[in-house]
């Protein structure tokens, strides 16, 4: 049958014999039976063992007597084979370092930036998005804890949306990833300079994002010691600058008293929702753990997700305190950008300056290793998903990781940086706009989370009130700052525009291949014989991947919803539908068949088979299935499981949840 790598879903390896508990496994399948069709229908082609067939010649038979069927026992699975090795290996300390480097690194702008929108209301700006952060606490978490597997907010819309909305999402994730990463290592690169002046910037950059492409490669716990290095350096020198700074600032007093009788740019209220429009940035990267969630251990994501948040609620208002205390608004403002180096400079002298513009460039290359690590995650799981190239999923034999993924994200980051001529000011803008784009459909997720998929358990649970508020507070952000900078909006188009154009390829490559073909079969014979084979070959290929849906029982509605969401949201033309069972004589299994007969005349471009298990629904016999089948477990469906289901959706390999 049709194509797919093994049996694991995350880019497992093909399942091991031995290892596996309980009963063997017996297996078995009513196939499509092929019939002779009116000429009149134009042809759908799949290819069903190695050669093209058309799927109007073929219909399901119905019930078959088991006596006319075979049986055969599956090959009993490994148990440390059914996912990824990288899985659960991250703990609370390298899962919070990992984020954390994103997060903190924004406070060496944000703290600037607030102070010259909003005068001495910085501080209660920056309180206020701390709280915003708060109500995403839960927000995120009830996601990630409903549905563990990596991917954000693209996973969590896939499993409640259709594949388009989720591949928006995965868009406007990869855009900020990008600007993330070349933003944080042209900074990184200038405040190095500053340091060592023969360093130069525009090449400094790309040695920066080369040397953590490399890093990448050479894994996720590697990336983890690295980033904790930094994270530690990082929090030690943020404490001892509010120590320098509110010292500095007590003996100084004449400089808070007059930052305080300064007049603000707007009324209070404005600057209030401006400074918080603003102060925004300082929360950017905080979905990050979404994206590997399946590496960190059980139970850490909600612990990582505290942690990040109670660090920048205490660390971004103190900050902005002191540096009031330190500097008067208009040096604030003229030096927005390296804000906290020329307070350290000013209260602990030329030293200590030194200190806080080193600490700076190693936090933001933290930043830069934060935006591999995350799109690391995703792009493996949008390739898994047949909305990215398979071949983006290639191992190296050494490491076990995914090495296309960091190298080609170098080299998309280093390009923009060239195209860019080095002057990344309007990627900064558009990474503000494309994070609370996420913000803003993370929140919509979880309310369709709540809403179609209410029975799977989650530990975490976001009240519909906390919902609302988080979604509003995101689009009051994101409207003040495109009012703020109108002129950011073109560019975020742009580049938006591009990241989706390329996606929207992929999901519409069949559609694109039969233009082509039809425009061939205008044209000359010599083209038509060049092309016309080849495309239809390359079609045939795509829409012969097998698909599995679970049935639960014989419900003509739910079996009728699946093969609807498959039609409109996979590119493929067979489907498999398994039922488990213990007992042979259940009458289910009969039922089943029927519908499925009825079901497959209403979809004459559809093959479907029924595939008998005899077993219990666990995450070991869906891997046995997923291997003896050759569809990856990322291709098997099932309905919204009640919360009374005594396994974990993350512990099925990424089987997606499709109807309610």
């Amino acid at each position: 049958g049709g194509g797919g790598g093994g049996g694991g879903g995350e880019g497992a390896p093909l399942l091991q014999p031995g290892g596996g508990s309980g009963a063997p496994v017996t297996f078995t399948q009513i196939e499509h039976v092929a019939v002779t069709t009116p000429v009149t229908t134009q042809p759908s082609l799949i290819h069903i063992g190695g050669e093209a067939v058309d799927t109007h010649r073929f219909e399901f038979p119905g019930w078959v007597p088991p006596a006319e069927l075979k049986f055969e026992t599956l090959e009993p699975v490994d148990r440390d084979s059914l996912h990824h090795p990288s899985k659960g290996c991250l703990n609370e300390v390298y899962a919070t370092a990992i984020c954390g480097n994103d997060l903190t690194s924004s406070v060496f702008y944000v703290v600037g930036v607030t102070a010259s929108m909003s005068g001495q209301l910085s501080p209660f700006c920056l309180l206020l998005a701390g709280a915003v952060l708060y109500l995403f606490k839960s927000v995120y978490g009830e996601a990630g804890s409903a549905i563990p597997l990596n991917g954000g907010a693209y996973n969590l819309l896939l499993n409640t949306t259709t594949k388009s909305i989720a591949s928006l999402a995965a868009c406007l994730t990869l855009l900020s990833y990008v600007a993330t990463a070349v933003v944080s290592a042209t900074e990184c690169a200038q405040y190095a300079s500053n340091l060592m002046p023969f360093i130069d910037v525009y090449w400094g950059t790309i040695v920066i994002l080369f040397f953590f492409c490399v890093l990448s490669i050479l894994g996720i716990t590697e990336s983890a010691i690295v980033a904790v290095g930094i994270f530690v350096v990082h929090l030690v020198s943020m404490v001892f600058l509010i120590l320098v700074a509110g010292v500095y600032g007590l003996q100084n007093p004449s400089i808070m008293a007059d930052n305080l009788r300064e007049p603000l740019k707007y009324d209070w209220p404005l600057s209030l929702v401006f400074g918080f429009c603003v102060a925004m940035l300082g929360v950017t990267g905080y979905e990050t753990p979404s994206n590997y969630i399946e590496e960190q251990k059980k139970g850490v994501y909600p612990r990582t997700l505290f942690n990040t948040w109670l660090i920048v609620f205490l660390l971004n208002p103190i900050l902005s305190i002191v540096c009031m205390g330190a500097l008067d608004l208009n040096t604030l403002e003229a030096h927005h950008r390296d804000v906290l180096a020329k307070v350290a400079y000013d209260a602990g002298g030329k030293h200590f300056g030194l200190w806080i513009s080193a600490d700076a460039a190693l936090v933001l290359a933290g930043a830069v290793l934060t935006a591999f690590v995350g799109v690391n995650g995703l792009v493996r799981r949008l390739a898994l998903d047949r909305c990215l190239p398979q071949i983006l999923l290639a191992e190296n034999r050494l490491r076990r990781t995914n090495h296309l993924i960091p190298i080609l994200f170098f080299v998309a980051c280093t390009l923009l940086f060239v195209v860019l001529n080095g002057h990344v000011r309007s990627l900064a803008s558009v990474y503000t706009l494309a994070f609370l784009c996420v913000m803003a459909l993370y929140a919509f997720g979880t309310m369709m989370l709540k809403y179609k998929r209410g029975r799977i358990r989650r530990p975490v649970r976001a009240s519909w009130p906390t919902n609302f508020a988080a979604l509003t507070a995101v689009l009051i952000a994101l409207i003040g700052n495109v009012i703020l900078a109108p002129g950011h909006l073109i560019y975020f188009i742009v580049y938006f525009g591009i990241v989706a154009g390329i996606t929207i390829l992929m999901f519409e490559r069949i559609r694109l291949m039969k233009y082509f073909l039809y425009l061939v079969s205008q044209g000359p014979t010599h083209l038509q014989d060049r092309f016309a084979g080849v495309t239809q070959m390359a079609m045939d290929k795509i829409r012969s991947q097998k698909v599995v849906f679970f049935a639960k029982n014989d419900n003509l509605e739910v079996l009728n919803k699946a093969v609807t969401y498959v039609q409109s949201n996979e590119l493929t033309k067979w489907l498999k539908v398994v039922y488990v069972y213990e007992d042979l004589n259940d009458p289910m299994i009969k039922a089943i068949a029927e519908n499925l007969r009825v079901i497959d005349r209403c979809f004459p471009k559809v093959v479907i088979d029924l595939v008998l298990v005899q077993g219990s629904f666990c995450p070991e016999v869906v891997a046995q299935v997923s291997s003896r089948l050759g569809v990856p477990r990322n291709f098997m469906f099932i309905a919204c499981p009640g919360d009374r289901f005594p396994h974990d959706i993350g512990d099925f390999g990424g089987v997606r949840m499709i109807t309610h």
